[in-house]
């Protein structure tokens, strides 16, 4: 794929995803492989797209109206790497932590392999740090690790 054609799935997707849930699990379906691996800030990596769609749909569940608006991107080859600022308000029950009612925004940065015209695997990184702390945490979890 071109340079143009990567950043224009890569907008289409943020677009999707932007109409709620049900229009993210769908773009989802279309625009990522089925072993999709995504390596994530927790040091625990998604395989495939049930785990991924899982992962994302959590987000969904606890940040109904959440939001992502690209603030850079750049195509190098067959990688895109696309930094967000993410908003939301938490309604529902994200990592153990029981709905707030605060309004977040956190950035983040994902980069992506595409091939086939699907993004086949993902590194992220957001600033889990500053989400934990504009939801009123006092301590901040460790992810736990599998044994």
């Amino acid at each position: 794929m071109s340079a143009k054609e990567i950043k224009a799935l890569e907008r289409r997707l943020y677009e999707e995803c932007n109409k709620g849930k049900a229009a993210a699990m769908a773009v989802i379906d279309e625009l990522y492989a089925t072993d999709i691996v995504q390596h994530g800030s927790t040091g625990e990596d998604i395989r495939g797209l049930k785990d991924y769609k899982q992962s994302f749909s959590e987000v969904y569940n606890a940040f109904p109206d959440f939001h992502y608006t690209i603030d850079d991107m750049v195509v190098e080859g067959d990688k895109v790497a696309v930094r967000l600022t993410m908003t939301g308000t938490h309604k529902g029950a994200v990592r153990g932590i029981p709905p707030t009612n605060k309004k977040v925004t956190v950035w983040g940065i994902f980069i992506d392999r595409i091939a086939g015209g699907k993004i086949v695997e993902e590194w992220q990184a957001a600033d889990m740090l500053s989400l934990m702390r504009q939801l009123g945490l006092k301590e901040i979890p460790t992810p736990k690790k599998e044994k």
